[in-house]
């Protein structure tokens, strides 16, 4: 009997005891609110932003921009207009979601002396920070309250002013810019007296109707487009804006009529205008930036010269990397000359599908733009690009993408003569020449430095197996070849910021190491000394002495791989397993040679930004980190012709090096990744038993829910319908038997990564019995910005891999 009670008891407390542990797990699960992570991982991300550096145009100061930390769940949660694929701030007319900064200081070069900007609002956030074209100033767009003003500041004292009362509209493109001469600005500001923004009508008058007489329009998936009547006046309302004119006094004159304009820039000399201004009929199938423009150039008294063109709604351009729009397009100023228009012309109607001797043609109009323009390049690749350098020097960029082929022609602006001196692979990251080093000329505006007529300072990154390692050449235009002036060394990563002497033996270069965070000097390659200009430290001590080592393998079929292994402070190799968490991206490449080649160099800064793997480590993980995930098509091929097989073959191999080293053992690794990442993530737990869990951030699942391409990929759905099937999580949700985790911004605008791509997901894996947890953020985008919304995500990955992952027995 005594024994019976005894049973008895125990079942009564087994029940109690199963009853709470229910009721507690059930509040766990009720509980919606923001957790935050452990406390390590919680310091990371609350760690001080290093600030940005901005160089006078005459090399003698400096600006130390001081960087916000991460903005509050509260600020993000304030109202928001979507339209047009813009995202608009109603209470102040400016982009919503922006960055900015909190401080500015200007220091001295020479003697470091630092000056703090005074004279702005309290609280202010400062963005679009540029200094005048003679260095004695900067302007500044200032967001205090529900107002964007335009301010100067002097930089000998660093007293600063409000420059105009009225509001900048500051919503697409560029707010305001210098004129060459210094002494006064062009900006957009506010209509004054505009009226309060339209009303929608709780009473619909009408469908919204669209419809198609038979064209042919293929778009790829974008979001917050225009959807209705409401939606074109509140656009037309918010974006409409008046170019000034304003003097450092603050005197101003109106030029020209208000409108939707995306553009208002001055020719170098200041005697024109350029302006674009969009307007109807408008879109609900592609974002602004395809809404009709009208391009013309202005005189300084607001008098159209000379219309461009009237750029056509631009619904209808092919599906393709190398599809533009047809006929006259990218109008720009010759930067170089006071007032000259360039532009390129689509010969071959914009579809690079046409079988045709030259698609492009460059042209070339001069003030005052009443004669014929002259054509100085037919390009058999699609325009790209030019740089400007002076009357006989100018470069033009064009490329293709079937072939990831590049040209860089050098022209002689004043007769027209050109020659090819770069043919190149763009994927070939070893052989890449450089990019041209630029100055300032007496405008103001960036042009190449030429040297002795025929030579190129040329900067780059130095791709090489041994890594990254940034260099200076001299690129000689007649013989085609370069001479190496300057390399960085290891054991540090050390790139050219800007030149000081013309002839590139003086120069600022940003400078780090593992454990040294980027700092400026001055460099002299006569005598290879340098000096410091700033001393930022290290913005997470706690983190210094992490392990960091650039590793290659190989996968089964031959092709090299690469990525970089960290782990956590104090913990070196041979010191036993830990829990892994591999980081990757896959990318697509046409040939073996560039996608075999090094990323990356072992001797950057290890910066842990709040959304970072690397955070991590300070939780105990090994985290290796931009494992290349290379997905090949050669020849005819196309590379995701064989997606999967590629992918899981390259996920293999890295688990294989991680586990040969001893880093980690075979039941301790997750995989993860963000957008594509995210979508790798996905198919290689359907489709290998590699991973022990996944993260998968953003990412998109269902490719026939961007039927008109994705990524890399041009086909579309319905000429290769096999291929997004294969390339799918979502068809093959049933495979996965590994826990996932998806973590999605509830209103992601980029293109194709839907927040229903992981919500469907979701359902397609709880409908086949999969572990799997779905985490949908509140108010943000494809990145994650607020405090609240950074931490509540890192604390469910650590305690997903916690779970998952680290192992009994294991730290």
């Amino acid at each position: 009997m005594e024994l019976f009670k005894m049973k008895n008891k125990i079942h009564y407390l087994i029940n109690q005891i199963t009853t709470l542990t229910i009721f507690i797990f059930s509040a766990l699960l009720a509980d919606d609110r923001y957790k935050m992570p452990p406390k390590a991982i919680a310091d990371l991300v609350d760690a001080p932003v290093t600030p940005s550096v901005s160089i006078s145009p005459n090399k003698k100061q400096i600006l130390i921009l001081e960087r916000s930390s991460l903005p509050s769940i509260e600020e993000l949660s304030q109202p928001e207009l979507r339209l047009g694929g813009l995202r608009i701030n109603p209470a102040n007319n400016g982009r919503s979601r922006t960055s900015y900064y909190i401080g500015v200081i200007i220091q001295d070069i020479k003697t470091g002396r630092q000056t703090k900007i005074k004279g702005l609002p309290k609280g202010a956030r400062i963005s679009n920070i540029s200094w005048s074209p003679d260095g004695k100033y900067i302007a500044m767009v200032v967001t205090s309250g529900n107002k964007i003003n335009l301010y100067t500041a002097i930089t000998r004292n660093g007293k600063a002013k409000k420059l105009l009362n009225s509001p900048l509209n500051a919503i697409y493109g560029s707010p305001y810019y210098w004129l060459s001469d210094s002494k006064g600005l062009i900006a957009k500001i506010i209509l004054d007296h505009r009226g309060d923004p339209p009303k929608a009508s709780t009473v619909p008058k009408g469908p919204v109707v669209q419809e198609n007489a038979g064209n042919k329009a293929p778009a790829r998936t974008y979001q917050d487009l225009l959807s209705n009547a409401h939606d074109e006046a509140l656009f037309e309302y918010y974006m409409t804006a008046q170019i000034v004119r304003v003097s450092h006094k603050g005197k101003v004159v109106q030029i020209g009529k208000p409108g939707i304009i995306r553009r208002a820039e001055p020719s170098p000399d200041g005697n024109f205008i350029l302006m674009e201004t969009i307007h109807r009929p408008f879109s609900y199938l592609v974002t602004v930036y395809r809404f009709p423009t009208l391009i013309e150039i202005l005189d300084t008294n607001g008098k159209s010269v000379h219309i461009l063109r009237d750029m056509p709604l631009a619904e209808s351009i092919p599906i393709g990397r190398d599809a533009v729009i047809s006929g006259p397009r990218s109008f720009g100023w010759r930067s170089d000359v006071g007032a000259s228009i360039y532009y390129a012309d689509a010969l071959d109607g914009g579809d690079p599908k046409k079988d045709v001797q030259f698609r492009d043609e460059v042209f070339t109009l001069p003030a005052p733009f009443t004669g014929k323009a002259k054509s100085i390049l037919k390009l058999e690749l699609r325009f790209s690009g030019v740089r400007w350098g002076d009357n006989k020097n100018a470069l033009v960029s064009a490329r293709e993408w079937v072939q990831r082929r590049s040209t860089s022609w050098h022209v002689n602006p004043s007769t027209s003569a050109t020659r090819k001196i770069i043919d190149r692979i763009y994927e070939d990251r070893y052989n890449d020449p450089g990019t041209p080093v630029t100055t300032l000329n007496k405008y103001g505006r960036s042009v190449m430095i030429i040297k002795d007529e025929t030579k190129l300072l040329m900067i780059g990154n130095g791709a090489s197996p041994e890594g990254d390692l940034p260099f200076l050449d001299e690129f000689d235009l007649i013989s085609k070849t370069s001479k190496r002036l300057w390399r960085c060394e290891a054991p540090y990563y050390e790139r050219v910021i800007s030149m000081i002497s013309q002839d590139g033996k003086t120069f600022i270069t940003s400078r780090e190491s593992k454990d040294e965070p980027g700092n400026y000097y001055i460099r002299s390659v006569e005598d290879n000394s340098f000096k410091s200009i700033t001393q930022f430290e290290h913005p997470y001590p706690q983190m210094k002495g992490v392990y960091k080592e650039m590793l290659t393998y190989k996968r089964s079929d031959g092709v090299d791989l690469s990525a970089t292994l960290y782990l956590p402070p104090g913990h070196e190799l041979g010191d036993g397993p830990l829990p892994l968490l591999v980081w990757a991206y896959p990318r697509e490449f046409k040939t073996l040679r560039a996608a075999s080649q090094v990323v990356g160099s072992p001797y950057r800064f290890s910066r842990i930004s709040p959304t970072s793997p690397l955070i991590m480590l300070s939780y105990g993980y090994a985290v290796l980190s931009g494992a290349t995930m290379p997905i090949i098509g050669e020849g005819t091929q196309e590379p995701n012709d064989n997606y999967v097989k590629q992918l899981v073959a390259s996920a293999q191999a890295a688990a294989d090096i991680m586990v040969n080293k001893g880093v980690t053992t075979r039941n301790q690794i997750a995989i993860g990744g963000h957008s594509y990442g995210a979508f790798m993530t996905a198919n290689l737990l359907a489709h290998s038993d590699i991973f022990q869990a996944g993260i998968a951030r953003s990412g998109a699942y269902n490719r026939s829910l961007t039927p008109f391409g994705f990524q890399s990929e041009q086909r579309t759905f319905w000429e290769a319908p096999e291929i997004y099937f294969a390339m799918s999580p979502f068809m093959h949700a049933q495979k996965v038997n590994e826990p996932i985790l998806l973590i999605h911004g509830e209103a992601d605008n980029n293109s194709g990564t839907f927040p229903v791509q992981s919500k469907r997901y979701y359902h397609a894996l709880k409908g086949h019995g999969a572990t799997a947890k779905l985490v949908m953020l509140p108010h943000e985008s494809h990145g994650y910005r607020a405090r609240e919304s950074v931490m509540h995500m890192l604390w469910e990955t650590a305690n997903w891999l916690d779970t998952y992952v680290k192992k009994e027995g294991k730290d």
